[in-house]
């Protein structure tokens, strides 16, 4: 019996994606497990052919937004809920990760102390309650997903209890992000204030700036976002994911066939939640630091605008608007920082008027344009 369901099971991921996803799921993989690694390690710096360190970290970087992008895509066009607030579970993540980083330092900060520098430069004589068990890898993957999650499952029960829909959630959700931010940037919190966390030396004692090491964290990123490109296709193509559509679609019509939508929408809540701590776990030892600043509002609504602009309830949509988004960015803030605002909101308009189904939707129409010429 247990042979036949394992059996299906697998059946059911394999169906989860067509041919042609799981073909262009390989090559990146391919091209992020092999042939990066390859052309960083074996290639002089001098070739045109050598990946920098820049580019890896900076790939690397947008991999774990990009992760970020697919769990709003469940929720928001999977589940027709919009949030404003999804850096709270993003940073949660890498604060609960970038604490392991921290206790990993040890005696090799300014003050040479078993405690973080900024408890030393705030007169802290021991480590909060809190941090207990942060130097176990373990303990701290554990906290990666279980805070944002049940951070989500409190404020996800008792709203969508209430039916808090629409505006009113996206609102909500928005300040509440924006409390967290205020909570972390007080120093007595034992969070490191306005600051945060930075300097990290090593993960598992090797150190954290070595080629290998960032090659480590690079693969890893690339392997969580095509497991969760797997796990959020076979979601939505469940019976779970076709009733989480139809409380999208027509709320009302669902409950009056005997489904209680609440359960639906806060599981959905949840697991994206938990995407997103596990991203945010990623992204700060790649990165170098974790503060409040990864709380802003802005930051939440920028993770709207990838999914928006690659084209939501498609799930590619959303990895493909966060790189062109990223890119767009780095670019812009080297060579007209003053303009990349305007640019945002210009793409965000553009893309809300023009392009309702992002560049998925635009890629869609041209193919069946071409098909019908010929």
């Amino acid at each position: 019996m247990s042979a036949i369901m394992h059996k299906s099971f697998t059946l059911r991921v394999l169906q989860s994606l067509n041919r042609r996803s799981w073909l262009a799921l390989g090559f990146f993989l391919v091209v992020t497990l092999v042939a990066v690694p390859l052309l960083h390690l074996l290639v002089p710096p001098e070739s045109a052919f050598h990946v920098s360190t820049y580019a890896i970290t900076l790939c690397g970087k947008i991999m774990c937004y990009a992760i970020v992008a697919v769990a709003m895509d469940l929720i928001w066009g999977y589940g027709g809920i919009l949030s404003l607030g999804h850096g709270l579970f993003f940073a949660l993540g890498g604060y609960a990760f970038g604490m392991y980083l921290m206790r990993q330092i040890g005696r090799d900060g300014s003050y040479q102390s078993d405690l973080p520098d900024f408890m030393v430069f705030l007169d802290w004589k021991e480590l909060p309650w809190y941090w207990s068990g942060s130097d176990n890898l373990l303990w701290v993957g554990f906290l990666v997903i279980a805070v944002p999650a049940i951070v989500a499952f409190i404020f996800g029960y008792f709203a969508f209890r209430s039916r808090i829909k629409g505006v009113y959630f996206s609102i909500i959700t928005q300040a509440l992000t924006y409390a967290a931010m205020l909570l972390f940037f007080r120093n007595e919190t034992g969070f490191g204030g306005n600051n945060g966390f930075t300097d990290f030396k090593r993960i598992l004692g090797y150190s954290i700036t070595s080629p290998d090491m960032r090659l480590v964290l690079f693969g890893l990123t690339a392997l969580v976002l095509a497991l969760t490109l797997v796990f959020a296709g076979w979601l939505v193509t469940s019976k779970f994911g076709r009733v989480l559509t139809a409380i999208r679609d027509a709320e009302s019509r669902v409950m009056f066939i005997g489904y209680n939508p609440l359960w639906y929408k806060v599981f959905i809540w949840v697991i994206s939640a938990i995407l997103c701590g596990i991203a945010g776990a990623l992204y700060v030892p790649q990165v170098g630091i974790i503060n409040p600043s990864e709380m802003s509002t802005g930051n939440s609504i920028e993770i709207a605008i990838w999914v928006a602009v690659g084209g939501r309830g498609t799930l590619i949509g959303p990895v493909i608007g966060a790189f062109v988004v990223n890119l767009a960015k780095s670019w812009f803030t080297v060579s007209f920082p003053e303009y990349w605002l305007f640019f945002l909101g210009l793409l965000f308009i553009v893309v809300t008027l023009l392009l309702p189904q992002g560049l998925v939707g635009l890629w869609k129409t041209l193919r069946q344009s071409r098909g019908a010429r010929v």
